[in-house]
């Protein structure tokens, strides 16, 4: 991506990782979920986010992961993010260093998380970062579990340093927190969680890395789709995604001890729309059988227009 190309917007389906009976990633079954996620028309795709499992995989995965779909991408035109993040920042950096002649359209790259940065050992990382990739746009993935949250002014101090810090994935806020975003960081394309994106979008974001597209990505687009024609129907419609993440998804978390990227990789099985099951790399727990079933009988009763006839 050339730094003055337009920065990135709409919905990103993330890179999830199948997981066979061994334990291993099914690297067909990922073949074939690229071509899914192309053909349901996201925006991008982006690996190793929460949900892409980037915290266990090994480095030969992460190198055959990135090579796959940078080759994918670049051969049928999709814009595609690689994440490089690590808790070691020392490790972050090396994936940078390999990945950058593959060309992505930016990399992602959390704070290191084992102990939380403070601002400054931060711009000292993301400095270091830019210097070893210098032609690579770049994204602060700073989702509500990171360990150290950067505030607006701190992602602020950042990009006037970094110029090729051109977006960031943040929880998002209230109507004060999205005044001070289009205040403070007008040319950042900030991402908002998926089933926040109607709301985050008309407050000033620019997109979504979707938990949404983890359940079906074409009916994040449609979604997307309808915001621009209709953001009163979106709103309406965000509000019954809500309700169905904090009735059926959240409570699979207390009720199954699951991670965040369990939750995702269960919305995905239950939407049946690529050969992935609920399953995550070890020693992590996924979501049992029968609650990803239960999962997707209310994703189609409550959320149809999520849903082709064919899913």
């Amino acid at each position: 991506m050339n730094m003055q190309a337009r920065p990135p917007e709409g919905v990103w389906g993330a890179v999830l990782l199948p997981v066979d009976q061994r334990g291993e990633i099914e690297w067909s079954a990922l073949q074939e979920q690229l071509s899914s996620l192309r053909e349901s028309g996201v925006h991008g795709i982006y690996t190793n986010g929460t949900a892409g499992e980037f915290h266990s995989q090994t480095e030969r995965e992460f190198d055959r992961l990135s090579q796959l779909v940078s080759e994918f991408c670049h051969s049928v035109a999709l814009p595609f993010q690689i994440g490089v993040s690590h808790s070691n920042a020392r490790v972050a950096r090396e994936r940078l260093a390999r990945v950058a002649s593959l060309r992505p359209d930016a990399v992602q790259i959390t704070l290191p998380d084992w102990w939380a940065p403070s601002y400054d050992e931060a711009e000292v990382f993301f400095a270091a970062m830019a210097a070893t990739a210098p032609g690579t746009p770049m994204i602060l993935y700073n989702p509500p579990h990171a360990k150290r949250r950067l505030n607006l002014d701190e992602i602020a101090r950042l990009k006037a340093r970094l110029p090729m810090l051109i977006g960031a994935k943040l929880p998002g806020g209230d109507e004060v927190w999205y005044g001070e975003l289009r205040r403070k960081l007008p040319d950042l394309a900030v991402f908002i969680p998926g089933h926040f994106m109607a709301s985050g979008c008309l407050g000033g974001g620019r997109g979504s890395y979707s938990n949404v597209a983890c359940l079906s990505p074409a009916g994040a687009v449609r979604w997307w789709h309808q915001l621009r024609e209709d953001p009163a129907g979106a709103l309406a419609f965000e509000a019954r995604v809500v309700g169905f993440m904090n009735e059926h998804v959240l409570p699979l978390a207390v009720r199954h001890g699951l991670s965040n990227a369990a939750l995702d990789k269960a919305m995905a099985a239950a939407g049946r729309w690529c050969p992935i099951g609920p399953g995550l790399l070890w020693p992590y727990r996924s979501a049992p059988g029968e609650a990803v079933i239960e999962l997707g009988t209310a994703a189609r009763r409550q959320l149809p227009e999520l849903f082709s006839t064919s899913q």
